[in-house]
């Protein structure tokens, strides 16, 4: 009889124990098994905001300003001939209009590359910049200031020479013909890319 009464107790224990186990794998609560335990909060930092790609806006690549050749004319007062067409070709330069012996300067430094007379121009003078990258072209010049020459260092604002009409302005029309050429890697000035002079002097 009583170890009838063992047995049961035995049992009914035992099954008390798998159901209790059952209960609490169910809920999660039994280490290991079922359910993964919650663990302590994760303080995620927030991500940096994405940089700012934007381009910057594009430089200005003719940064150059020009003193005046002729220093008592207002630019402001100037208008741009460098598109109208003169003999049926493009002009591409700047006139003006002056009295005949008015004194030419140089608009910039660097050196006198070439003196030259052509049928179109008359006398004219050839300066590059000091960077190399600019070509300046004077014509109808009535002649050259005193001791100019090829390869001579010119300052800004040193007298080349005078307003004249020679070549094929008319003589009753003394002017100077300015113009700006951009330089090829080969610096061939009569094979330059002709800017107009009017905004770099303004």
């Amino acid at each position: 009889m009583r170890a009838r009464l063992f047995a049961s107790f035995v049992l009914g224990f035992a099954a008390g124990v798998v159901c209790l186990a059952a209960v609490l794998w169910m809920g999660g609560r039994l280490p290991g098994v079922g359910a993964a335990r919650p663990g302590p909060a994760v303080e995620v930092a927030p991500l940096p905001p994405a940089p700012d790609v934007r381009l910057s806006p594009p430089v200005m690549v003719d940064a150059t300003h020009l003193a005046m050749p002729l220093p008592n004319v207002d630019p402001a007062k100037l208008t741009s001939t460098f598109n109208e067409a003169h003999s049926g070709h493009p002009h591409e330069a700047l006139d003006l209009m002056a009295p005949r012996g008015t004194p030419i300067s140089a608009v910039a430094e660097g050196n006198v590359v070439k003196l030259f007379t052509s049928k179109a121009g008359g006398l004219t003078v050839y300066q590059f910049d000091n960077s190399r990258t600019l070509c300046f072209y004077y014509a109808h010049l009535d002649r050259y200031a005193p001791n100019l020459k090829e390869g001579m260092l010119l300052r800004t604002g040193d007298v080349l020479g005078y307003v004249g009409s020679t070549g094929n302005a008319s003589p009753d029309a003394p002017h100077l013909h300015f113009a700006v050429f951009r330089l090829g890697p080969e610096k061939q000035w009569w094979k330059g890319t002709p800017i107009d002079p009017l905004p770099l002097l303004r």
